[in-house]
């Protein structure tokens, strides 16, 4: 099927179909699929990353939400028995249902820049079932992923994501790779959720409690913008100066931040 055949990318869907051979061939390289293995592709439009998958792997679930999509790529697919397409939201969906045989899941796609935060964040939830992710993702929140401490893209985004995931950027996808091209620069991430969470097992929700309230006002100090919940009796137990800005700490010390306001917490009760 032609890739004229397919409707018009819609802007409330946030599409941007990838057509470029040579960077299609660069995500394969970089995903390197093998037989056996169990991939889920988010957003596959109109299939351009998702026949050269089909050609290298046993398994392959793709959500789609875009119900005037679905019967194309089922169209286009249907020689394809190891391919299982689902209609639904990627912000919704239960991810663990596509668990078979104990096999984790690797989970690559082109997400739409509007829903990417709380999709990366919803995907986590299931980091247990997940071996890896490879994404599109725009250039600027790439680089605030991956950012380190000290720097002006580091936040709560690079804390939260770093403590369940290693990250790397792998490479930029100009704007020219996609129809219709997008007014920012893209580039490929790779995330793979660790074993043990950086700096130790802590509530994330309290974590991110945490995170969020510190970065709230980047220019002020940790001790300002966290006076309401931490003590100095805390960031001193933490070895944390608290004349910090939030931007220069690291995440195991977020991560030691937590667990002594926790244990305070229960302390005090």
């Amino acid at each position: 099927m032609s890739q004229s055949s397919f409707p018009r990318a819609r802007k409330r869907f946030g599409q941007n179909f990838l057509h470029d051979e040579s960077i299609i061939n660069s995500i394969l390289e970089a995903i390197s699929p093998e037989e056996g293995q169990h991939l889920v592709e988010i957003g596959p439009g109109r299939g351009a990353l998702t026949e050269p998958l089909l050609q290298r792997c046993s398994k392959l679930d793709v959500i789609e939400l875009d119900r005037d999509l679905v019967p194309l790529l089922r169209r286009q697919f249907s020689d394809y028995k190891q391919l299982q397409i689902h209609e639904a939201d990627a912000l919704r969906y239960d991810y663990s249902q596509l668990i078979t045989e104990q096999k984790p899941l690797r989970i690559i796609g082109n997400l739409p820049y509007n829903i990417t935060t709380p999709l990366l964040f919803h995907l986590l939830s299931f980091a247990d079932a997940i071996s890896d992710m490879c994404f599109m993702l725009q250039k600027e929140v790439v680089e605030r992923i991956c950012a380190q401490p000290g720097t002006k893209q580091y936040g709560r985004l690079s804390i939260m994501i770093q403590y369940q995931c290693h990250t790397d950027m792998l490479f930029v996808v100009p704007p020219e790779a996609f129809d219709p091209v997008p007014k920012v620069e893209s580039a490929i991430i790779y995330l793979q959720p660790r074993k043990q969470p950086l700096g130790g097992d802590v509530d994330i929700r309290v974590l991110s409690q945490i995170v969020t309230q510190a970065f709230s006002q980047r220019r002020k100090t940790i001790a300002n913008t966290l006076k309401k919940l931490i003590s100095p009796e805390i960031f001193l137990a933490a070895d944390i100066d608290p004349t910090q800005r939030p931007e220069t700490i690291s995440v195991d010390a977020f991560v030691r931040l937590t667990r002594c306001y926790l244990a305070a917490s229960a302390e005090s009760q």
